[in-house]
C-alpha cells in the first residue's frame, strides 16, 4: 500500500533552473546547494521580490541545502535601517527561513578592498581620473569599440598608491575611480573597463565613516557569493549581460569553487507599478500613504490587504519560472487569494439585494438562535449562532413570481428550506400600481423597489464585450465553459454533444483553435482573450452588442485584427454594435454614425463621414485635431487644438454646458443653460450656443 501511494505521488513541476542544478550535482561541481536573497536596503520589497525569495528558498528546500539572507548595502546614499527591518519582516512572513545566516555586504568591505588590491597587483585594475561623462564617451557604442583611458597604462605601483589615497579620503567624490582592465573593444559593453570602486564621502548605516570608498554592485556581488559559499546565484534577466563580468571577477580573484549565475524572467503584472524606484517616487511625493498603502503591490501592502503567504506562493507556482519576460494579469493574484481563503476563512451571511420575508405563523417578538457552520467547506471551523425571527431578509434572486423550469427557490405556492433553519412556504404577495411587489399591513413578502420584470429574453438579445479581456473572464473556468455559460443559462442545446459542437463552431468563427477549448484564460494573449469574450457574446446569437473600449487594452496590431473581425462578424451575422472608444480613428473606421460625449452629455451626433469632414462642436474639433495623420506633409500643415483648463469633476459638474470651462467660445449663456441638440442639416445634431 505504501509503495502504491509512493508511486502515485505527484512530483513538483521542474524548470530549467532545476535542470542546471541537477547537472551540476551529477557532474560533482558542488556537493551541496546554497542559495541567497540579496536585497538592497533602499526600499520595501514588492511582489517581484517575493518571486525571487520563494524561488531561492524553495531551491534550498528542494535540494536539502541552505538559504542566506544578505543585504547588499554598498550604496549609503539610499540605504536606511528602516528598510532593513521591513525586509526581514516581509521575508519571515513569506516563510523563508535564513536561520542564523544573516549577512551584510558591508561585512566584507575589508575583503573586497583586498580583492581590489589583488587585481591591481595582477595588472587587472587601474585608477582612472576621467569624469563619469568622459567614461561614457570613451565607452563607445554598440556598433563602435570604446577608446582606452589615457590613465589605463599606469604602473602597478602608481595604481596602488592612488587607490590607497582614495581610501584615505584625499580625493573628492567622482575625482577618481578604480576600473577593471578588461577589453575596450568587447562586444559586451559591461566588459569595457567597468568601474569597480568609487569615492563617496558619506556615512554608512552600519560602518559609519570608516570607509569613503565603496565597491560597485557588479564587483561586490560575486565576491559576496564566493565568501559565503553560494553555489548558484539566481537573479533576473537584466543581469544576463553582466554574467561575463561576474565570471571574470571570481576567476581573476581566484576562488576555488566560484558560484554560478543563472537568470530567470522578472515578474510583471498588468496595470500595476512594480518597479521599486517608481513605488519610491509615489511614496516620496505623497501620492500614496506610505510603502504599505493597499493600492501598491509591496509585500507589506499585500499583507495589509489580507493576502496570505500561501496565496502568494500559489500565484508564483501558477506563474512558473521562465526565461522570457511576460506580463501576468492581476486577476490571477486575486484568484489565488480567493482560492486560499475559500476553505479556511469564516463565512459571513449577507443579503446584497434584500427582499423582506414575513413568516405569518411564527410568534411575533420571538427570537431563536440556530447553529450555522462558520464555513460549509470546513467543518473544523465550528459553528456560530444565527438569529431567526418572524421578519427575515432574503436575496431578490431567491424569489420569482413566474419562475422558469427547474427554479427551486421561493415562488408562490412553493416550499423551500432556509439555510440552517426551517421550511417556509410562499402563500401570498401584493403589488402596487406600478407592478412592484410590496409589503401590506398584514405582512406579506416584499420585493423591494424594483419592478418585477423578466429580463431573460432581453438579455439574450443584447450582449457586451468588455474593455479588459481578462478581468471579464473567469480564471477558474476553461475556455469551453466560458463560452458555454450563456448556452447553459438560456438552454440553447439539447445534449452535451450539441453544446460542444456549438462551442467549437463559435471558436472557429472568432479564429480560435479547437485545442484551446480545455485551456484557461491566463494561457492566452490579450487578443486571444478578447476573441474568447466575443465568442461568449455571440453564443446566444444577439441582435445588439455593446463594445465598451473593446480594443483599447490591446496592442496596435492586435487592435486591427479584432476590429477587422468585428466587421466580418457583422457582415456574416447582421449584428449591430454600440462601439464605445476614445480612439477616433477606430470609431470612424467601424461606425456608421458617431455620437461625441463630454462628461455624460451629448455634444454632437452625425454620420461618420460627415462628422469627420465637417465637425462643428469645439470639443469634437479638438478631438479630431489630435488624431495622428499618416501623411507627413499633411501632418505638418495641420493645427493641433490644445484645450486649456482642467477637466471638471463629474461629482461637481459645472452649471450649463459642462464643456464651457475649457471652451474658448463660452459665453454667459453657456453657464446658465445646457444647449439642446439641434439639427444643422442632414441629421447632423449639435449642442452648442455659439457654433
Amino acid at each position: 500500500m505504501a509503495e502504491a501511494e509512493k508511486n502515485e505521488e505527484v512530483k513538483a513541476p521542474s524548470n530549467f533552473i532545476h535542470d542546471f542544478i541537477d547537472e551540476d550535482l551529477a557532474e560533482g561541481k558542488y556537493s551541496k546547494i546554497q542559495t541567497r536573497f540579496p536585497p538592497e536596503p533602499n526600499g520595501y520589497l514588492h511582489i517581484g521580490h517575493a518571486k525571487s525569495i520563494l524561488l531561492n528558498s524553495g531551491l534550498a528546500q528542494k535540494y536539502n541545502g541552505k538559504f542566506n539572507l544578505r543585504f547588499d548595502d554598498t550604496n549609503p546614499t539610499k540605504e536606511k535601517t528602516e528598510f532593513v527591518e521591513a525586509i526581514k519582516e516581509d521575508i519571515k512572513w513569506l516563510g523563508a527561513d535564513w536561520e542564523d545566516r544573516l549577512f551584510f555586504a558591508s561585512d566584507y568591505f575589508g575583503q573586497m578592498y583586498e580583492a581590489a588590491i589583488k587585481l591591481i597587483k595582477k595588472g587587472k585594475a587601474y585608477v582612472c581620473d576621467l569624469t563619469a561623462d568622459e567614461i561614457r564617451q570613451y565607452r563607445g557604442t554598440l556598433t563602435e569599440p570604446g577608446k582606452e583611458s589615457p590613465y589605463r597604462n599606469r604602473s602597478v605601483e602608481e595604481n596602488l598608491q592612488l587607490f590607497e589615497e582614495m581610501k584615505e579620503g584625499k580625493y573628492a567624490d567622482g575625482e577618481k575611480v578604480l576600473r577593471a582592465k578588461i577589453d575596450m573593444a568587447s562586444p559586451n559593453m559591461n566588459m569595457r573597463d567597468p568601474v569597480i570602486y568609487r569615492v563617496a564621502h558619506m556615512t554608512h548605516h552600519r560602518t559609519g565613516d570608516t570607509w569613503c570608498i565603496y565597491p560597485m554592485y557588479d564587483f561586490a556581488h560575486p565576491i559576496e557569493h564566493a565568501i559565503e559559499g553560494i553555489t548558484h546565484s539566481i537573479c533576473t534577466l537584466e543581469f544576463e549581460d553582466h554574467r561575463p563580468l561576474y565570471d571574470w571577477v571570481v576567476q581573476e580573484i581566484g576562488y576555488e569553487r566560484p558560484p554560478k549565475q543563472i537568470e530567470f524572467a522578472k515578474l510583471y503584472l498588468t496595470n500595476v507599478i512594480t518597479g521599486k524606484r517608481y513605488i519610491k517616487r509615489l511614496v516620496d511625493e505623497g501620492i500614496v500613504d506610505g510603502w504599505d498603502d493597499p493600492r501598491l503591490v509591496t509585500i507589506a501592502a499585500l499583507r495589509r490587504r489580507g493576502f496570505t503567504p500561501e496565496s502568494i506562493k500559489s500565484f508564483m507556482e501558477l506563474v512558473g519560472v521562465t526565461k522570457s519576460n511576460s506580463s501576468n494579469d492581476y486577476a490571477m493574484l486575486e484568484y489565488c487569494i480567493r482560492n486560499d481563503l475559500k476553505p479556511k476563512a469564516p463565512r459571513v451571511m449577507a443579503v446584497l439585494d434584500p427582499i423582506k420575508l414575513v413568516i405569518d405563523n411564527y410568534p411575533e417578538g420571538q427570537v431563536e438562535y440556530l447553529d450555522a457552520m462558520v464555513n460549509m467547506e470546513n467543518p473544523d471551523l465550528g459553528y456560530e449562532k444565527v438569529p431567526f425571527e418572524r421578519e427575515l431578509w432574503i436575496d431578490r434572486d431567491d424569489f420569482m413570481e413566474e419562475p422558469p423550469k427547474k427554479y427551486f427557490r421561493l415562488f408562490p405556492g412553493n416550499e423551500v428550506r432556509l439555510m440552517n433553519a426551517y421550511f417556509v412556504k410562499c402563500v401570498d404577495f401584493e403589488k402596487d400600481e406600478n407592478g412592484k411587489v410590496i409589503v401590506d399591513t398584514n405582512g406579506k413578502p416584499v420585493m423591494g423597489k424594483k419592478v418585477d420584470v423578466n429580463m431573460m429574453p432581453y438579455r439574450k438579445e443584447m450582449q457586451m464585450v468588455f474593455q479588459d479581456p481578462y478581468s471579464s473572464l473567469n480564471p477558474r473556468m476553461t475556455v469551453e465553459d466560458i463560452i458555454g455559460e450563456p448556452l447553459d443559462v438560456h438552454k440553447l442545446y439539447r445534449n452535451k454533444k450539441e453544446r460542444r459542437e456549438k462551442i467549437l463552431d463559435l471558436m472557429e468563427l472568432v479564429g480560435l483553435n479547437a485545442e484551446h477549448a480545455m485551456r484557461y484564460a491566463h494561457e492566452f494573449s490579450g487578443g486571444q482573450r478578447q476573441r474568447i469574450g466575443i465568442a461568449r457574446a455571440l453564443a446566444v446569437n444577439p441582435k445588439f452588442i455593446v463594445c465598451d473600449e473593446a480594443v483599447s487594452a490591446l496592442d496596435v496590431s492586435i487592435q486591427a485584427q479584432v476590429v477587422n473581425m468585428f466587421e466580418e462578424l457583422q457582415e456574416k451575422l447582421g449584428v449591430a454594435y454600440l462601439f464605445i472608444a476614445h480612439d477616433l480613428l477606430v470609431v470612424h473606421h467601424i461606425s456608421d454614425r458617431i455620437a461625441v460625449m463630454y462628461l455624460g452629455k451629448m455634444m454632437e451626433i452625425a454620420d461618420a463621414d460627415e462628422l469627420n469632414a465637417n465637425p462643428i462642436h469645439p470639443y469634437t474639433l479638438s478631438l479630431l485635431s489630435a488624431v495622428p495623420i499618416p501623411d507627413p506633409e499633411t501632418a505638418r500643415k495641420s493645427h493641433r487644438i490644445v484645450l486649456e483648463g482642467d477637466v471638471p469633476s463629474p461629482l461637481k459638474m459645472p452649471t450649463g454646458c459642462p464643456f464651457r470651462t475649457r471652451c474658448k467660445y463660452a459665453t454667459e449663456k453657456c453657464g446658465q443653460e445646457m444647449p439642446q441638440l439641434t439639427d444643422r442639416g442632414n441629421g447632423h445634431m449639435v449642442a452648442c450656443w455659439n457654433k
